[in-house]
């Protein structure tokens, strides 16, 4: 018993490909073309070294309001570099 052979359409992979990049470099590109691979880029690279930022706050402890203040700001421009960066291609 052998089942059928599959196809795959190609055209169908490349427009959800298609779709998917329109999704992601959408807004940025469309508001200010000139900025948006600066823009990435910055936020990808923030995405990659902030975290070294939170070393010396774990080591040292959360004990105070401030340091945890902190340590949540850094988390949240962070998760905003993600964002902002996550459509980098290099």
């Amino acid at each position: 018993m052998s089942s059928p052979p599959t196809t795959h359409d190609s055209r169908a992979s490349t427009s959800s490909e298609s779709t998917e990049k329109q999704n992601t470099d959408g807004v940025l590109e469309r508001l200010f073309p000139t900025l948006a691979t600066p823009v990435r880029r910055i936020g990808f690279w923030t995405a990659i070294v902030l975290p070294f930022l939170y070393v010396p706050l774990l080591v040292t402890g959360l004990s105070t309001a401030t340091e945890t203040g902190t340590f949540l700001v850094l988390l949240a421009v962070n998760l905003l570099a993600l964002y902002v960066g996550h459509a980098h291609r290099q």
